[in-house]
């Protein structure tokens, strides 16, 4: 089934530490050809299956650094450039069964010429987890 660009289906898995599941990720691209810059990016919120995970319920993971999103505004240096991917760490004790799963992204960001105003972009895709 071809998954929809912006949501990669690599890297869709659970999450474990010390033994135990707390959670799934999900890797996505920005849909801005231009990149943006850490501190513009207002909030990403995952759905899947149909519940919402947002706030302190999601981290993310830019190249070897994790942030929470309220973090992301103390790195005025680091950018999300265009086709690089961000892995949203979702915290879910238990995480997600094996199976297919209806994901679903909303990020919120402030574009260059368009400071005020967050563009929210929402990519959606049927994503695979294997155990």
């Amino acid at each position: 089934m071809p998954v929809q660009y912006n949501i990669l289906d690599k890297g869709f898995k659970n999450i474990r530490q010390n033994g135990q599941i707390t959670g799934f990720q999900v890797a996505v691209r920005d849909a801005y050809y231009r990149g943006i810059y850490l501190p513009i990016i207002d909030s990403f919120e995952v759905t899947i299956d149909g519940q919402t995970f947002a706030g302190d319920q999601v981290k993310c993971k830019f190249r070897d650094n994790i942030y929470t999103q309220k973090d992301l505004q103390n790195h005025p240096n680091e950018r999300w450039q265009w086709l690089e991917p961000c892995t949203l760490m979702v915290a879910k004790p238990g995480g997600l069964k094996p199976g297919f799963h209806d994901v679903k992204v909303v990020v919120k960001e402030r574009i260059s010429y368009m400071p005020v105003i967050p563009a929210v972009r929402t990519f959606t895709a049927k994503l695979a987890l294997v155990a």
